[in-house]
């Protein structure tokens, strides 16, 4: 599984109700791509749920690393981002982790990021950082038991070394999980065409 999301920042008066009309009419394109698990249409809208920036955010996860890079350079949906926005910069996460929640039958309608640096290691070994992940896994499948969670994925960055965690929630993100987040969403269509072959569990 291969995690990536662009961030597309826009003018603090711009006018969302583009980006919902523009998710509106062509978000359901990727409803049957081939490879690709799960795409949420996130956006952030400044002053909403305490985000300071108007920002189109969607976020993907892959289960065919090729179908993958065809959507990126390929022709494959792509060129309609670098089209209307320019080149964004993409975000990519190697996956640890992917687990289904109670709400897996629902249509998520937020989501939560947590972007966690990873701290030095102590271990002269290298092993501190597999104790690290092993209790960063234990703690999602925690929280993808709590009620309202639609998935839960936790991924790597090796070049930056930083954890992500993403949470897709059937409903507003309860108040005692805002604490332990960096970004919170709305989504505004999920595709889901290949949700059921990702892999399920601990990846690693």
């Amino acid at each position: 599984m291969y995690a990536h999301q662009y961030e597309i920042t826009l003018p603090a008066d711009y006018d969302m109700g583009i980006i919902r009309k523009r998710v509106a009419d062509f978000g359901h394109g990727l409803d049957d791509r081939a490879g690709l698990g799960l795409k949420a249409y996130t956006i952030r809208e400044r002053g909403v749920d305490g985000s300071p920036v108007n920002e189109y955010a969607p976020f993907y996860l892959w289960r065919d690393i090729g179908a993958m890079a065809h959507f990126l350079v390929g022709g494959g949906g792509f060129q309609g981002i670098i089209r209307d926005f320019g080149r964004p910069r993409v975000r990519h996460w190697t996956g640890l982790a992917h687990l289904p929640g109670p709400a897996r039958e629902h249509a998520p309608k937020a989501a939560s990021r947590r972007l966690l640096p990873l701290p030095a290691d102590p271990d002269p070994t290298g092993l501190g950082l597999a104790a690290h992940i092993d209790a960063e896994i234990e703690a999602l499948h925690a929280l993808a038991r709590t009620d309202g969670v639609h998935t839960a994925a936790l991924a790597l960055d090796p070049d930056h070394w930083h954890l992500m965690r993403f949470v897709l929630w059937q409903g507003p993100i309860p108040t005692p999980h805002h604490k332990d987040t960096t970004e919170r969403y709305e989504i505004l269509h999920t595709s889901t065409p290949s949700l059921t072959d990702l892999p399920t569990g601990r990846l690693t």
